[in-house]
């Protein structure tokens, strides 16, 4: 078996993962044309939207990552966070605005035509199948592919051991921790170009969470994007390359993570001081 593309040292300290020069937005930018996207792997470019015939949740909404960035969307309750990472995905309908995905406008494809295009995505509640073995579960990633999927599930193994150990257990006895890294697993299965985690700590001890990041950051090494939505407002902003403060579905604050971490009215108004 080869190498793990997964497995590397931890921590977000190599700054070879970032673009030449460091992030190229503006810390405190809350217009959305001054998010530089124009070279952006994946961007959902001044999203205008909501569900439905209802109101419109975001307001000129602008989340792009590139590869080998984690990208954070941090905010209050209510901000339209996870919205936004629905918007990017096609879960809804945009009025205004597009989304890029490798310099490809797929605004008007269906969320399972993206998947195709390598769009991997992982929903904070009901994201695995309950009834089924982990193993299972796995394997329901890689339905898209027609190639021999053995070694990816080898390397899903090695990032997340425990899911070797319980690979013949039913996914829905295991821990809501465990249950997540089913969940991105699967999502890993389909060699996804971008990957996408809506709330991926949600309902974890902090030992689990710190895990969780620690797998993102492997992840990440290997140059894939991934764009994340995180209630852990400080613990996410600590591995982000980039990150978004949404408020009321508009772009409050952009920045690197340690940009945002060290801002006084993030820190006050986000952060608990």
């Amino acid at each position: 078996m080869t190498r793990n593309d997964w497995q590397d040292s931890r921590g977000n300290k190599d700054r070879s993962i970032t673009r030449p020069g460091g992030s190229t937005m503006e810390q405190g930018s809350a217009p959305a044309d001054r998010v530089e996207t124009t070279n952006a792997f994946l961007v959902g470019d001044s999203m205008t939207g909501g569900y439905g015939q209802g109101p419109d949740i975001l307001h000129d909404c602008t989340i792009a990552v590139d590869p080998g960035e984690i990208a954070v969307i941090v905010g209050p309750n209510g901000a339209g966070k996870s919205t936004g990472m629905k918007a990017v995905f096609g879960m809804l309908n945009l009025r205004k605005g597009s989304v890029r995905l490798d310099g490809e406008d797929i605004t008007a494809l269906s969320p399972q035509d993206r998947v195709v295009r390598g769009m991997g995505f992982v929903p904070q509640t009901s994201n695995i199948f309950t009834s089924m073995t982990v193993e299972e579960n796995l394997e329901m990633g890689a339905f898209i592919r027609r190639d021999d999927f053995r070694q990816t599930m080898e390397q899903i193994y090695d990032l997340f051991p425990i899911l070797r150990d319980k690979r013949r257990q039913p996914a829905g006895e295991l821990s809501g921790g465990q249950r997540q890294q089913v969940a991105v697993g699967r999502a890993l299965m389909t060699k996804p170009k971008v990957l996408m985690l809506d709330e991926p700590t949600a309902g974890v001890s902090p030992i689990v969470m710190d895990e969780l990041f620690d797998r993102i950051i492997e992840v990440a090494r290997t140059g894939i994007p991934i764009l994340m939505v995180e209630q852990n407002a400080r613990q996410a902003l600590e591995i982000a390359d980039r990150g978004y403060v949404l408020v009321q579905g508009r772009n409050a604050h952009t920045g690197t993570g340690e940009e945002l971490l060290a801002d006084p009215e993030v820190r006050r108004s986000f952060l608990g001081g």
